[in-house]
């Protein structure tokens, strides 16, 4: 904000921050839709304390985002849109992806990008899903940053690429904790960030 806006601005931010132990409870379980009524009620405080636009600051729950936007007047800045456009302004048509197992397997993210921005995803196989799910869940997410992991997400990159990916989307909040743009040879698309500049382009532009 400051960088747009010069001076000592920055941004006015209305923040729910839920406990991540429930949610990944839910996730495990299977019950998103629970999950979603959490996100939902967290989304109408928002919108009752002032808020103008909802920012969900994570990829996987982006899963029940449908949920959170019946349940307020207000937008939701999602963030594959952002991370989208910033893959088209470079010039690219396919991406790999890395991510939790729910957004990698799941159509609600690639399904995304397919559908409304003409991106195709490549995944890992399986085996590779399962251990870039584990590494976010066992160690980024409780702030254990390993070198052994960091080659684990090298080598996933580097076969991506191999598959034909252009480029690279970082998309889970925390892989950023690990690896980044010195640690393949294609463009990565930091989401976290994206999101966030999105945000500020919209709060500005609005």
């Amino acid at each position: 904000m400051a960088r747009r806006l010069g001076g000592l601005h920055s941004a006015r931010v209305l923040l729910h921050s839920v406990d991540f132990a429930e949610v990944a409870a839910l996730q495990r379980g299977g019950h998103w839709d629970e999950a979603g009524t959490l996100l939902a009620e967290a989304a109408r405080g928002l919108e009752r304390a002032g808020a103008e636009a909802v920012l969900l600051a994570t990829n996987t729950m982006h899963k029940v985002g449908p949920q959170i936007e019946a349940a307020v007047n207000l937008p939701l800045l999602h963030i594959v849109d952002g991370t989208a456009e910033a893959i088209r302004a470079a010039g690219l048509s396919r991406v790999g992806l890395l991510a939790t197992a729910f957004t990698m397997e799941q159509d609600f993210y690639t399904g995304r990008l397919k559908e409304q921005f003409g991106i195709d995803t490549l995944t890992p196989p399986a085996q590779d899903r399962a251990e870039i799910h584990r590494i976010i869940y066992d160690e980024l997410c409780r702030n254990e940053i390993l070198e052994a992991s960091r080659e684990t997400y090298r080598r996933v990159m580097a076969d991506l690429v191999a598959r034909g990916a252009q480029g690279i989307i970082l998309g889970c909040t925390e892989i950023t904790l690990l690896v980044g743009a010195d640690d393949t040879a294609v463009p990565v698309f930091d989401t976290t960030r994206l999101h966030v500049q999105a945000a500020v382009d919209w709060a500005l532009d609005s």
